[in-house]
């Protein structure tokens, strides 16, 4: 088993071959897929301004596909254990087709309600998806009276010029929602695209391990000093 509690700056397709079979509780990831193109109105601002954005590029690595993961998730979970992987509407066809294909069992399609809109050519865009998968037998959540539209501000840390620190940052609350249903304390979560490390704040606030791989640099060393900064605040209390 590798080293808990540890974000990992490598590549998740080899860091992943690391981890044994059936050794962890949950997956829970927001990966890097492509993005809808936005048109070029001049109302945009933030990473919606660039050229690359609007063409539905907007992280240095988001060419990795559905297909390439899931087999590793599959492999690295335990029996019947969950699994909840992130999705927008331009990729869920492909989402469905691959795990249609799959050893996983499609639980349910969840709805993230992000309270705020994002321009579009058609409808504005207010919420993103999550593949509710399992792995063998039945099992149901933990918190049965959650709703499956999770509504939670869409609100990023930012740097001190302004800018995000991560232009794809999920809410703690959604994250903690999701391990807390799937998970008992003291269970191990993978993330295998951390990003700004809110899968693993959310683990630390719910008295869970985490494993996680973020290949880019920049959002590795972030990620790293905010889950320092976090450690730091539990020995306050």
């Amino acid at each position: 088993m590798m080293e808990l509690d540890k974000i990992y700056n490598e590549d998740c397709l080899i860091g992943m071959k690391r981890i044994p079979d059936g050794s962890v509780d949950l997956v829970a990831t927001d990966p890097p897929y492509k993005l809808t193109q936005r048109g070029s109105s001049g109302t945009m601002s933030g990473y919606w301004a660039t050229d690359a954005a609007r063409k539905g590029r907007v992280f240095e690595h988001n060419d990795i596909e559905v297909e390439e993961y899931l087999p590793e998730f599959y492999r690295i979970l335990k029996p019947d254990a969950h699994c909840y992987i992130m999705c927008n509407n331009l990729n869920m066809p492909h989402f469905f087709d691959v795990i249609s294909k799959s050893d996983f069992h499609f639980v349910k399609l969840l709805v993230w309600d992000k309270q705020t809109k994002i321009c579009g050519k058609y409808y504005m865009g207010q919420v993103e998806f999550i593949f509710l998968l399992r792995k063998g037998k039945d099992k149901q959540i933990n918190n049965c009276g959650t709703s499956d539209l999770l509504s939670f501000p869409n609100k990023r840390d930012k740097n001190a010029d302004g800018s995000n620190v991560h232009d794809s940052q999920k809410p703690i609350g959604l994250m903690r929602t999701l391990i807390e249903n799937s998970t008992d304390e003291g269970g191990v979560v993978l993330d295998p695209f951390m990003g700004s490390a809110t899968t693993a704040i959310a683990c630390i606030k719910e008295k869970r391990h985490y494993i996680g791989f973020e290949l880019n640099e920049e959002y590795y060393k972030k990620a790293c000093e905010r889950i320092e900064r976090e450690k730091q605040q539990l020995t306050l209390f």
